[in-house]
């Protein structure tokens, strides 16, 4: 069931692209398929596939993606609304229906130093999102022993699995009834539809979508009272001020970012600051092994 579950997220993905491109992704063997996570498109270039151990082009011999293609395909992923989806356009990506996302490449148009449009688009991405329900419980038995929760980091690679365990934990520590404040910037965590999450984020949950973080915190907490904030990927120092106002308020905190364990967290500047804060307790580090993640825990003096 889980194989076939998997094919039919891989199929939905592919409706999105171009009737050629779409058939030609219905050919990929059905092992790939299960584990395929982006389909690449670029102008001048063979369609090629994102699979566990890098991109690759199984149809290759084909004739390369051609600029009308990725018009299409952006037509597509905005249902033939451009003028409606043009707030998240605007900044690279499409929220299509099912949580998939579509980010693209082109000719920015600037105004006030601000990008206002994409033309001219030269490149595509269709991430294939694959919500892992589960990966987290036992975990979270351990996070949110006696029903307290203390503020904790997702630690990995680009491309560990943050964001999925993100939003899994999310989901637990929801359905144990603690009001989570989700501050999806990119909305690549509830994967928003219409106002409508895709994913699994729990009953419990209020979702702001598309505000950067250091803005959105600030409202989740005036508006939603939440007991955790949780957000993806801190990135900025006002990043940093906004959860460390957050923790000044007595609400909790889950956070991604990008580093492999402790030490190289201490090894950069922002997170140096991060760490000085000291308003994470504890750090949760995704290891890659032959057998799949594992995650180990760590306190944080």
């Amino acid at each position: 069931m889980k194989e076939r579950d998997e094919i039919a997220r891989y199929r939905q993905a592919a409706a999105f692209l171009p009737v050629r491109l779409r058939k030609l992704a219905e050919t990929l063997p059905g092992e790939k398929k299960v584990v395929a996570e982006e389909f690449r498109l670029r102008t001048g270039r063979p369609m090629t596939v994102l699979l566990p151990e890098g991109e690759s082009s199984p149809w290759g011999s084909e004739p390369p993606v051609e600029p009308e293609e990725l018009e299409t395909l952006c037509d597509l992923g905005a249902e033939f609304s451009r003028y409606a989806a043009a707030e998240t356009l605007r900044e690279g990506f499409l929220p299509v229906r099912g949580g998939f996302r579509i980010g693209f490449c082109g000719s920015a148009v600037m105004k006030g130093g601000v990008c206002t449009n994409l033309t001219d688009l030269s490149s595509a991405n269709v991430r294939i999102a694959r919500e892992k329900t589960g990966i987290a419980e036992e975990l979270s038995e351990r996070l949110l022993s006696g029903g307290k929760f203390e503020s904790t980091l997702l630690l990995s690679p680009p491309g560990g699995g943050k964001t999925t365990l993100l939003r899994d934990l999310i989901r637990c520590a929801s359905r144990e009834g603690l009001r989570v404040g989700l501050a999806d910037e990119r909305g690549e965590v509830a994967v928003c539809y219409r106002g409508r999450p895709q994913m699994d984020v729990g009953p419990c949950t209020d979702v702001l979508d598309g505000c950067p973080k250091a803005a959105a915190i600030p409202m989740l907490l005036r508006t939603m009272n939440p007991q955790i904030v949780a957000a993806d990927e801190i990135t900025a120092e006002e990043d940093i001020r906004a959860m460390t106002m957050a923790a000044g308020c007595g609400v909790k905190l889950l956070a991604t970012v990008h580093a492999a364990d402790v030490e190289e967290l201490s090894q950069r500047p922002l997170y140096r600051q991060l760490l000085k804060t000291k308003v994470f307790c504890r750090a949760v580090c995704i290891r890659r092994t032959a057998e799949g993640r594992s995650y180990e825990v760590e306190e944080l003096s």
